[in-house]
């Protein structure tokens, strides 16, 4: 086994040598709507059965 590392394998233990740190599972989910809500929707027409089943 070597004992004198050389300066590329130094560099490469000083970059990679631990493992990174742990992401919590709450950091890693996003919560959005999944479409904006339409101000027409519930609005009440009476005269929409008749456009619907009589033209």
């Amino acid at each position: 086994m070597r004992s004198a590392q050389d300066p590329a394998e130094a560099a490469r233990r000083a970059r990679f040598g631990r493992l990174p740190e742990r992401i919590r599972l709450e950091d890693t989910v996003e919560e959005r709507a999944a479409t904006a809500p339409d101000p027409a929707r519930g609005v009440y027409d009476e005269d929409e059965w008749l456009v619907r089943y009589c033209l």
